[in-house]
């Protein structure tokens, strides 16, 4: 087992990662929710059975009040109105400050459990048990949690840190291909910006990663994780600027979302499409040459991501884009690279570019 350390002052915790360590929970709870004894698990509804179940086991074996909550499965999920169920199953199951939330699903049911854990009594303690490649190296660590507005993803929310994340890579073994490429976009994303070797890393290992060897995907969730622990230890609620480099590709892949409906693209594909045009625009800017884009493009590529979209207007997407977090005085701010392992937070980028670039991929 691998332990990762997100060094937050009073809000610190502890990132597990290994294989079959779900079972090892109740062991690691009195340490994390102190008197805490009732707990109730917010789950994808497709892990109702056997996991969840299992997990209500073990936790009422260990002495705990234990409920269960299952969420549809998918974007949609991320709104007001699952939001408001989920506050009122707490209410039903007679939840108070002593209660704790077990986010159990990929990062749609973190994010959603996360902010109802935030909010309920003004917050009670969360535990991160990601299912998905991608919440297991990126949405489960770092505290964002949210839901989507029609127009605009993630544009409601709160910072919420886990008191735990356990990362059992078991869970991806019946992981659908797609979503294992799109939980990979996110770790090309943290070797773009922040570290060459793991790029490379993702560039010699491909076949392996691909067919979930447990050694390279063990080793590709504990970098990420390293890579958004130290992020975040230094720019937890985005003052600084440093931790808008997480978000490298997303100013296009959010509007790409809005426009899909939260239902065209999975995050990593809108994600993979955004690095890709991000990437071009750097290229525009002359800020890279085009080996960079060229070799993003590839490894993308392989694993079989997108990297172009269909079905939308540049016009509309550029309108969504407005709604992106990173606008700040009416200007929009992109992330874009100056090298590999290093981006920046750039403003004044040119409509006219931007829209260049989006013709040129449609």
């Amino acid at each position: 087992m691998i332990s990762v350390h997100v060094p937050l002052a009073e809000r610190s915790y502890d990132i597990q990662i290994g294989q079959g360590i779900v079972s090892a929970l109740p062991e690691w709870l009195p340490d994390v929710l102190g008197r805490c004894n009732h707990i109730v698990i917010v789950a994808d509804q497709r892990l109702e059975t056997p996991l969840a179940q299992t997990l209500l086991e073990s936790l009422s074996a260990a002495g705990y009040r234990t409920g269960l909550v299952t969420v549809p499965s998918g974007e949609a999920s991320k709104s007001i109105a699952q939001a408001d169920r989920l506050w009122q199953a707490l209410l039903d199951q007679r939840s108070d400050r002593g209660s704790a939330i077990i986010a159990l699903g990929g990062g749609v049911v973190g994010d959603l459990a996360g902010f109802v854990a935030a909010t309920f009594t003004r917050g009670i303690p969360l535990i991160q048990i990601p299912t998905t490649l991608l919440s297991q190296v990126d949405s489960s660590v770092g505290g964002k949690t949210g839901i989507n507005l029609p127009n605009a993803k993630n544009m409601v929310g709160c910072f919420w840190q886990p008191s735990l994340v356990v990362i059992d890579t078991e869970t991806l073994s019946t992981l659908p291909a797609r979503e294992l490429a799109s939980g990979l976009a996110e770790v090309v994303k943290y070797g773009v910006i922040l570290k060459p070797d793991l790029f490379a890393y993702l560039e010699e290992h491909t076949p392996a990663i691909l067919s979930k060897d447990p050694g390279a995907i063990t080793h590709i969730v504990a970098e990420s994780c390293r890579a958004k622990a130290d992020v975040v230890s230094q720019d937890e609620r985005e003052t600084t600027g440093l931790r808008a480099i997480l978000n490298y590709g997303h100013t296009f892949a959010h509007a790409l979302e809005a426009d899909g409906g939260y239902g065209k693209y999975l995050h990593g594909e809108a994600v993979a499409i955004g690095m890709h045009l991000a990437a071009t625009c750097a290229l525009r800017l002359g800020r890279i040459d085009a080996t960079l884009v060229s070799r993003q493009r590839a490894l993308l590529e392989r694993l079989h991501l997108p990297i172009t979209f269909t079905g939308h207007q540049p016009e509309q997407l550029w309108t969504l884009m407005q709604h992106d977090k990173k606008v700040q005085h009416g200007t929009l701010r992109f992330i874009l690279p100056d090298r590999l392992g290093h981006v920046e937070l750039v403003t004044g980028v040119d409509r006219q570019l931007v829209m260049d670039v989006l013709n040129h991929h449609l």
